[in-house]
């Protein structure tokens, strides 16, 4: 039992909200142990470090553990000396009393808070689903780390907290599973915000700029999230999270090109269903990228290419549009970005009112002054609305940054321009890493097995191995057979 109980010890230690100390002072007889994370400190002092306190100072002798049940006015208190039982309740928030002379009997007094962080509403503004969760994180670091905590009852999950900023001093906390996480990766994260010399940290965000391997990209190359399921799936794949203080995002890395099209409500619809949503986001970007270059490109250079029976409806659309088709579409692009932009500006209400109203206005009042096409009207529209297929909202900012040099090439060569476009692009996600993970893994280099949660979502009996792209210590999340077995009622 001793043992066991050392183990967790030598584990829970490495995690600072867990706290290990003497009741009081040195020379209590008695030693606490918990996870400030999962305990209500208002409870901790008013109902067991304050009685206690009064005990001592009257002189009353407090030897036994059985003592406690006169003065800690908790109904829930357990005596036990099973450490199993010890460790899961210090998981669900109790905090463990043992003396000093007896390292294998324990008091478990409940000092948890279960409504902590739980609010009656959605606070998930920008990553929406229709099935899961729906809580979020929020401003409050201390109850970001209990979220964690709830969803992860295990002393394997691991919180250090460093200081960052000058002056702001603000607190991060580096979260990972230990005998999980690549040791290489959680060293590099440490070592990367001990060597930031910045004066304020207003949010994560700017933690992922300093932090990135090539802070020269438009490719964001940590994954920031508000969602607390995908967070916890994040740890359970064996990446590491970053939690600031003050902001209600929450970064995960290393990251590949492919989690950025993944959505948290993948895993809670049947795999089928889930695939085709995943194809239709990753066909809505390329959509979104190559659509108005194409159209530059075709109606510039390679009129060939058009069929012949949509050359009488191209032709009366551009009939009495003076400008060369890389303007039209710049026109309407920049268009369709300011109301973008003014709407995310404006309150919720009228922001919504302005997009809706400005969109359509504009867009019959350029068709009918003849400033476009209404084919262009169309697919411009429609590549606005692909680029919000992405789950996340940094890889949907930098999908409408990368149409525009496409469209300028395009304009310049036509196809060859594209192609030449494409292939700068690809070069440069072939140099991009994350934490020193290649940035497009599995698909370079390649890795068979990591295809199983990437252009689709495969059976859980298909994912239960972890990809091998992290370099994980833990291959296996569960077993495979098991999560898939099915038992009659007469078995």
């Amino acid at each position: 039992m001793i043992t066991e109980w050392n183990e967790f010890l030598s584990i829970a230690q490495d995690s600072n909200d867990f706290k290990h100390f003497p009741l009081l002072n040195e020379e209590s007889p008695f030693v606490i142990s918990y996870y400030q994370t999962l305990v209500k400190t208002e409870l901790l002092q008013k109902n067991l470090l304050r009685p206690y306190q009064e005990r001592i100072e009257a002189n009353e002798l407090l030897t036994e553990l059985r003592h406690f049940s006169r003065f800690v006015h908790v109904e829930d208190i357990i005596y036990t000396d099973d450490i199993q039982t010890v460790v899961s309740k210090i998981m669900m928030g109790y905090a463990a009393i043992q003396p000093k002379d007896n390292w294998q009997f324990f008091a478990l007094i409940n000092l948890s808070n279960p409504t902590e962080g739980l609010r009656t509403d959605n606070d998930t503004e920008n990553e929406f689903s229709v099935v899961g969760p729906k809580v979020g994180f929020v401003e409050n670091i201390d109850i970001n780390l209990h979220l964690i905590r709830q969803q992860i009852s295990t002393p394997k999950l691991i919180i250090r907290e460093l200081t960052l900023g000058t002056l702001s001093h603000t607190r991060i906390a580096v979260v990972y599973l230990s005998g999980i996480t690549n040791p290489q990766h959680i060293e590099t994260v440490q070592q990367r915000l001990q060597t930031i010399d910045f004066d304020i940290i207003f949010d994560s965000s700017q933690l992922d700029q300093i932090m990135s391997d090539n802070s020269n990209t438009p490719f964001p190359l940590f994954l920031s999230t508000e969602r607390i399921d995908r967070v916890i799936y994040a740890l359970t794949l064996g990446q590491i999270v970053i939690i600031s203080n003050a902001s209600p995002y929450v970064i995960t890395g290393p990251t590949t090109i492919f989690d950025f099209f993944i959505s948290p409500e993948d895993y809670y619809l049947p795999w089928i269903l889930s695939s085709l949503f995943r194809l239709i986001r990753i066909f809505g970007v390329l959509f979104s990228i190559l659509m108005t270059p194409a159209y530059t490109a075709v109606l510039t250079f390679h009129l060939e290419m058009i069929p012949q029976d949509m050359l009488a409806p191209i032709i009366l659309s551009r009939k009495y549009v003076p400008f060369p088709p890389v303007l039209e579409v710049l026109f309407l692009e920049l268009t369709i970005e300011f109301l973008r932009e003014a709407g995310a500006r404006l309150p919720t209400k009228v922001g919504q009112t302005l997009g809706i109203v400005g969109g359509i206005v504009i867009g019959q009042a350029s068709v009918e002054a003849a400033l476009t096409s209404n084919i262009l009207l169309i697919i411009v529209a429609l590549s606005a609305l692909a680029s919000f297929t992405t789950p996340i909202y940094k890889m949907s900012n930098t999908i409408r940054f990368l149409r525009f040099p496409l469209i300028i090439l395009a304009g310049i060569w036509g196809g060859l321009g594209i192609a030449i476009g494409l292939m700068f692009m690809l070069t440069h996600l072939l140099q991009l890493k994350s934490l020193g993970t290649p940035y497009l893994a599995p698909l370079y280099p390649f890795r068979r097995r990591s295809f199983a949660d990437s252009f689709i979502r495969s059976s859980y009996s298909r994912t239960a191995r972890r990809s091998a792209v992290m370099r994980v210590i833990s291959q296996w999340r569960y077993d495979p057979d098991k999560a898939t077995q099915k038992r009659d009622m007469d078995e």
